[in-house]
């Protein structure tokens, strides 16, 4: 996937114009280098916010610079931290969790949902970027395919669920992002 294929699994998820809340407070989980708090950060706009969470410093060093010359309007806060446990965070708008929900074993993905649905406010948005998969390997060891976020969504309180769109993957088919309201 390049730049364009994460802002667009995301721009359908993200508030804009009239609808979109000023001064926006958001959180990317598990962000790694950055790639979809790059694209958070452009469908956000200046006066956003983000709280990027990643467990590697060096990752969040990486996003850092790079936020900072193509986006210096937006806030970012970086967190290094495991998002499986919990955060000191405000309540959100909305967050992403991209290419991150798939490391977490199938027999916690609730209590991590609904920790990470905690962080809300009412209203607040969730967009899973996943492998549209069940089953995954020693690089995505735990998938789950749209109809099983439905189901999960649905299980931890989330309502509205939608699949937002899809993008095609080498690697294990199809990556798709959805929204749970």
């Amino acid at each position: 996937m390049n730049y364009q294929d994460h802002v667009n699994l995301l721009r359908g998820g993200i508030p804009s114009g009239k609808d979109a809340p000023s001064n926006a407070v958001w959180a990317d989980l598990g962000s790694g280098h950055g790639a979809f708090t790059l694209a958070l950060a452009e469908l956000l706009g200046p006066g956003g916010q983000i709280h990027s969470i990643d467990k590697d410093p060096w990752a969040l060093n990486k996003q850092k610079e790079a936020l900072q010359v193509r986006y210096p309007g937006v806030r970012v806060y970086y967190h290094e931290a495991d998002f499986t446990c919990a955060l000191d965070l405000p309540k959100l708008h909305g967050l992403v969790i991209a290419n991150a929900l798939h490391f977490v074993p199938d027999h916690n993905k609730e209590n991590v949902v609904k920790l990470l649905k905690s962080y809300l406010n009412p209203g607040g948005r969730l967009i899973l970027v996943e492998y549209n998969v069940d089953r995954g390997n020693a690089w995505v060891p735990y998938p789950l395919s749209f109809h099983t976020w439905e189901k999960l969504a649905d299980l931890c309180g989330f309502a509205r669920t939608r699949l937002l769109a899809r993008a095609p993957s080498s690697f294990l088919h199809e990556f798709y992002a959805g929204l749970s309201m």
